[in-house]
């Protein structure tokens, strides 16, 4: 080739089109200005006598000549922050950029992303701004982009998922939102009923007010009274109140790219169960519930934070929601669960009728609880490794446990099983792993 054919060439070859980079809503600035008066309140709160005696020192002039100081650092602060954040959308991973002083830049694969979930605060609500959440294989903590035009973070959350589908970078803007069909919607009338029939709900009630006054009668000590008040109270509105408010208008719906999860009252989030990704479904049944037939289903997700897929619905309505979660899998009936051998009972009394196991052709299923029943479903292809255990105490009984553990770092065992029959179920689970997971379905978006 003649040195013009090269320099042809050369010039022939596309260039690649230059990143662009975007930044946050406009009003995150008022997001981050927070930061500077926290800190001065959180010194307030550390020594509230020392800030006390400070105060009275001050005169009318002093106090606003700080806050002449404070408000302005604050709003600078706000602006700087968000004038140093980008984030850009590149064809194979999503670079986000922050940092005044000390920069940090996190690169995220396209194709690792599990998860991305549109979060909006009651502020954000009224502001019309959202937040984008992401789940990413292989890390703990949750990468965000806040806040975002709500029109804005939806059109991206479907960008992404396209993208990591596989879906062209030309093409994925226009793939748009999946559509949905709804599966359940949670009443707020039985959401509440629910929760009035839970036992933590009234446990923790009474314990915020039977405790502190038996305190004040020992002690004396308003502090001590405070110390111990407060944080029960706010376990007793944690468990009523803030369930109520978190899990109001639950609506469950099958989309191509997973379940999809609103839930909220005043700070409402649209989350996305990622398909392939479920490790564990647990079906829990409070002893107040099965009067009526209710049961709670929870989930345990490879690198996502999501635990809960029905707050409260009827047995048989979880139960075809399960079946979309774990395509394929029937759940169990209580008959088909064996107990284990009555001797058993020599090492947990009572209890031990609580426990069940069955093994079907899709899932290792594992029940435990007598008040509050709870039955664990592992399919067999999430099965990472199974174990058994054996104390000195159930060696003299002849019974063992079996544990089986998954992707999500989470174990469920058989209880006191036959020592022959925790053998041979051993030997068979670490078989059925591993032909399970030569069938499993992909871990892909809209697959």
């Amino acid at each position: 080739m003649t040195a013009q054919g090269v320099d042809d060439a050369v010039e022939e070859k596309p260039e690649k089109e230059p990143v662009t980079e975007r930044r946050l809503h406009p009003i995150t600035p008022l997001r981050r200005a927070w930061a500077p008066v926290a800190v001065v309140i959180g010194w307030a709160v550390h020594d509230p006598d020392q800030t006390q005696r400070q105060l009275t020192r001050l005169t009318t002039t002093t106090l606003l000549i700080a806050l002449a100081v404070i408000v302005p650092a604050a709003a600078l602060y706000g602006f700087l922050t968000w004038w140093f954040t980008h984030f850009a959308v590149t064809d194979s991973e999503l670079r986000i950029r922050t940092g005044l002083l000390f920069r940090r830049t996190a690169h995220i694969r396209l194709e690792r992303i599990q998860a991305i979930d549109v979060t909006q605060p009651l502020l954000a609500r009224v502001a019309g701004v959202a937040k984008l959440r992401l789940d990413v294989v292989g890390t703990d903590k949750k990468d965000e982009l806040a806040f975002l035009g709500e029109r804005e973070a939806r059109s991206l959350r479907a960008e992404l998922l396209a993208r990591a589908a596989g879906f062209a970078p030309e093409t994925a803007h226009e793939v748009g939102e999946a559509p949905a069909r709804e599966l359940l919607h949670t009443p707020p009338r039985d959401l509440a009923l629910s929760l009035v029939l839970t036992g933590a709900t009234w446990g923790s009630l009474v314990a915020a007010l039977v405790v502190p006054p038996l305190l004040w009668m020992a002690t004396h000590s308003a502090w001590t009274v405070l110390a111990t008040a407060l944080p029960l109270l706010g376990a007793a509105g944690a468990s009523s109140v803030g369930r109520f408010v978190t899990e109001y208008d639950w609506t469950v719906g099958e989309s191509p790219d997973g379940l999809r999860i609103d839930h909220g009252l005043l700070d409402r989030t649209h989350e996305t169960v990622p398909p392939g990704r479920v490790q564990t479904v647990r079906i829990v049944e409070p002893l107040l519930w099965r009067r009526r037939g209710w049961v709670r289903v929870e989930l345990d997700v490879a690198g996502s934070s999501n635990s809960v897929l029905v707050p409260v619905a009827p047995r048989e309505v979880a139960e075809a929601v399960v079946a979309r979660v774990l395509p394929g899998v029937t759940v169990p009936p209580l008959s088909a669960l064996s107990r284990p051998p009555r001797r058993a009972g020599r090492c947990v009394p009572v209890w031990w009728r609580g426990y069940g196991l069955t093994v079907t052709d899709s899932v290792f299923a594992a029940r435990q609880g007598l008040l509050r029943r709870s039955l664990a479903l592992v399919p067999h292809a999430k099965v990472q490794s199974v174990r058994l255990s054996q104390g000195p105490w159930e060696r003299l009984w002849r019974v063992a446990d079996v544990h089986v553990d998954t992707g999500a770092n989470q174990t469920v065992t058989a209880r006191l099983r036959d020592t022959q029959e925790a053998a041979e179920l051993l030997k068979a689970q670490a078989e059925r792993s591993r032909t399970g997971r030569k069938g499993a379905r992909p871990d892909r978006w809209m697959v």
